[in-house]
């Protein structure tokens, strides 16, 4: 089962529009978060979430959109994310999160995923103008933005190549993932 929902949680980067995530369900996904491990058990992570669509139209005009797929300016007006969380670091409690971004939003997704949702973790964000409109104090540093949505593409994952490691999207817009074989990842068995 454990399987099944981690081959289901892909980066998806375009969603039905029209179906809509309530905050109850975001904080029940923040709550799985919440649960995982915390380097030091600092739980220095905090999280803004987003559903007004206003708002969640001008957070996307703050993003960048899959880095390899260099023809592709993002999702269209119809198939943009229709929530958003917003993982801050308390810098009062920790400057250093370790690892914590990592689980936490791993288990987010995962509770997207088993919802029947899904979303793509960005990085690539403009900090300043999201700080300005999201009203983030300087206490804060953004992490990552988590696009949501009910998903509308396909994401397939594939034997690795050639060691190619870029994804790319088939003439029916199929999202295709390689991936290392297991044997090539570990090294020794003792």
């Amino acid at each position: 089962m454990l399987k099944e929902l981690v081959l289901k949680n892909r980066s998806y980067r375009r969603f039905y529009q029209n179906e809509l995530i309530g905050k109850a369900l975001l904080r029940q996904w923040i709550d799985l978060a919440r649960l995982g491990a915390s380097g030091r058990n600092a739980q220095s992570l905090r999280y803004l979430t987003v559903t007004d669509q206003e708002l969640c139209k001008r957070i996307f005009e703050n993003l960048a959109w899959a880095g390899y797929l260099s023809d592709w300016d993002g999702p269209v007006e119809g198939e943009q994310p229709v929530a958003y969380v917003i993982m801050l670091n308390d810098e009062r409690l920790s400057k250093n999160y370790f690892c914590d971004d990592g689980i936490a939003v791993q288990n987010l997704l995962l509770g997207a995923v088993e919802s029947g949702f899904g979303g793509c973790i960005l990085r690539a964000f403009k900090e300043k103008n999201l700080r300005e409109l999201l009203n983030v104090s300087d206490d804060y540093s953004i992490i990552q933005v988590v696009a949501l949505g009910k998903p509308k593409e396909e994401v397939v994952i594939e034997e690795m190549k050639n060691d190619d490691i870029k994804y790319w999207r088939d003439e029916k817009g199929v999202h295709h993932v390689p991936k290392r074989k297991l044997e090539d990842l570990v090294i020794n068995e003792f």
